[in-house]
């Protein structure tokens, strides 16, 4: 199948699992995880409607905006090293790594210069595994809270990656832990932030993923093949 059939199939798996979950229509975004693929890949995307996309590594990323000469709302989803980012500064509209307040802080520098915003989520390693970036559930209120405070921040919500498992519906606790978290941290009622984004599930479970919430789904093997 092509590119444009399997954002096809997957947009209507999307909408399907909206709509059991009875929530609104377009209350859930794909973003298109585009790393290790070609230029061609993403314009294709591009030609299918697909408007969002999700890179890993700034080099690659930075590689692709030379490039591309079409207008791509690009998020940034991998783990992020504090050195980097002036390199993506201004030209990513949401970062959904954030696990430290050092990293946070770069970013509102590197924006400010810019005088730009930058949104952010706050990555949670929920599972706890040593494999995976993020800050703990209870490091996640006092990051959330630390990030408030900086200037040229803003938290829009927060984003984990559950453990791989080959039945997707075991994932789904992990979900609902994170959609749990945000709730509470929307409870703390703390100036500047918003709990509006949960950025979890990826090809294999996302439909699970936006039964407890999910917001922004990423995917990318479903959309592009295997690499």
């Amino acid at each position: 199948m092509s590119i444009a059939e399997n954002l096809a199939q997957i947009d209507h798996r999307i909408q399907s699992a909206t709509e059991r979950a009875g929530r609104a229509p377009g209350s859930v975004r794909l973003v298109a995880v585009s790393k290790n693929r070609p230029a061609a890949d993403i314009v294709e995307a591009l030609r299918a409607g697909q408007s969002i996309f999700g890179e890993n590594y700034v080099q690659e990323l930075t590689s692709k905006l030379a490039d591309l000469k079409e207008t791509v709302g690009w998020h940034f989803i991998g783990h992020l090293q504090s050195n980097k980012v002036r390199f993506i500064a201004g030209q990513v509209s949401l970062i959904h790594s954030v696990d430290r307040l050092s990293l946070a802080d770069e970013i509102s520098r590197q924006w400010g210069r810019l005088g730009k915003i930058c949104n952010i989520l706050i990555q949670v390693n929920i599972s706890g595994e040593s494999s995976k970036s993020g800050t703990t559930e209870k490091g996640a209120i006092q990051l959330v809270k630390d990030c408030s405070l900086l200037p040229n921040i803003k938290v829009l919500g927060l984003m984990t990656m559950p453990p791989f498992f080959d039945d997707p519906e075991a994932a789904r606790p992990y979900f609902a832990e994170l959609r749990g978290l945000s709730l509470t941290i929307a409870a703390e009622r703390i100036t500047g932030v918003e709990m509006r984004e949960l950025s979890m599930g990826m090809s294999g479970d996302f439909e699970a993923a936006i039964q407890e919430g999910a917001t922004l789904v990423r995917v990318g093997t479903a959309i592009f093949g295997e690499r």
